[in-house]
């Protein structure tokens, strides 16, 4: 998810309230308390309630609390009647969500190598999968896909994100290390890169600390937010919640010779398979895990349905799911982030947990977290 480094500093809470859950109405708007996050995590288990009167800009506004004329919109405790001061804020394609802070990150600013780097790696990526009507075969056509698996499902999702990101299970290191090492020929970052990010987000999702919020934009958290290194840094500051992978050598290492990896498998793809290889075990094969991964940042917080309260925009997206190997259970997943299973419904389909319960089955996996009934009943809308 992440192609640049994205650091800790001390937490100050960014407390809000997913307006699709409001239930309050304009008649009542004139003193109303939120229900406001209170916590270091996007977990609900401390709360505090302020008033309308701290008002500190718009969350988010639901389409379905229209009443009267007037729109229902929350954001850290308060509420706001629609208006002219109201109409730069616009509502993201069939969703409730609405941008509230919308950057636009390809002008008025400067851009410096890492960003021009990151664009150019995405923009080649992107041209070289241009070529894969004209260089089709078949047996190109399974190298992706088999590249697909291994470097999404093992080496994103089951890698840099359940085990790396949110130690959900422990792995011997020769195939923790084997499993991040196929993560690196997904050309989205090295480990520690991308797991700082990915701590981060949940940390302070959809905050205005978020690294990829769709607050600022469906676009923005589905991409372009890559293109401004910096604002993660400015945000966040310096790393220092990847210090669990910073004093392991082998991190360090890919971390410094991140580039040189994905280029030497390029090179072996071509020597094997030839243009063609190139064009799909690599041009489109990266392009089609990079949007996957992607749209669990942007259509995961804006597409779907919420089952638990989280106190964030996740959703849980069926599709997504299907083709991220069960990541689309988002709003699961931040509900009990610790959780190795996303989907938590016998019908909702996690492949990458499946792999996990597999490698638990035969030894490999162990310490294994799913979260207990009392801890769902906790976080359950019912209650």
């Amino acid at each position: 998810m992440a192609l640049v480094t994205s650091p800790l500093t001390n937490f100050k809470p960014y407390p809000f309230l997913p307006i699709s859950r409001a239930k309050a109405s304009y008649e009542k708007a004139s003193y109303i308390s939120s229900t406001v996050l209170n916590s270091d995590q996007c977990n609900p288990k401390s709360f505090k309630t302020i008033s309308k009167r701290k008002k500190s800009g718009l969350f988010a506004v639901s389409n379905k609390k229209r009443r009267n004329g007037a729109v229902l919109a929350m954001a850290y405790g308060s509420v706001f009647e629609s208006g002219p001061e109201q109409k730069n804020f616009r509502r993201i394609l069939l969703s409730d969500v609405v941008v509230t802070r919308g950057r636009n990150v390809f002008w008025g600013r400067k851009w410096n190598s890492l960003d021009i780097g990151t664009a150019g790696v995405v923009l080649s990526m992107h041209l070289l999968s241009l070529f894969a009507p004209f260089y089709f075969s078949w047996s190109a056509f399974w190298a992706a896909f088999g590249l697909y698996v291994v470097t999404g499902l093992l080496g994103i999702t089951l890698s840099f994100h359940r085990n790396l990101s949110h130690r959900s299970f422990k792995l011997p290191k020769w195939l923790e290390y084997l499993f991040a090492y196929c993560g690196v020929q997904a050309l989205q970052g090295n480990p520690i890169d991308w797991v700082s990010t990915h701590r981060y987000h949940h940390q302070f999702c959809d905050s205005e600390r978020d690294p990829h919020s769709p607050l600022e934009g469906f676009w923005y958290s589905h991409m372009s937010w890559l293109f401004d290194t910096n604002s993660v840094i400015e945000r966040c500051g310096d790393p220092s919640n990847v210090g669990d992978l910073q004093k392991q050598p082998f991190y360090k290492f890919i971390q410094k010779t991140y580039i040189l990896h994905p280029i030497a498998f390029g090179v072996l793809l071509y020597a094997v398979g030839g243009f063609p290889f190139l064009v799909w075990g690599m041009g489109v094969r990266i392009i089609w895990v990079f949007h996957i991964t992607w749209l669990v940042n942007s259509a995961c917080h804006v597409w779907g349905k919420q089952s638990w309260k989280t106190g964030d925009l996740s959703r849980n997206n069926w599709w997504v799911a299907m083709l991220a190997f069960g990541e689309g259970w988002h709003n699961n997943h931040h509900a009990f982030e610790y959780s190795a299973r996303h989907g938590l419904e016998w019908w909702q389909i996690d492949m990458t947990w499946y792999v996990v319960r597999f490698l638990q089955a035969i030894g490999l996996a162990t310490d294994v977290k799913l979260p207990s009934e009392m801890q769902k009943q906790r976080l359950a809308f019912n209650n």
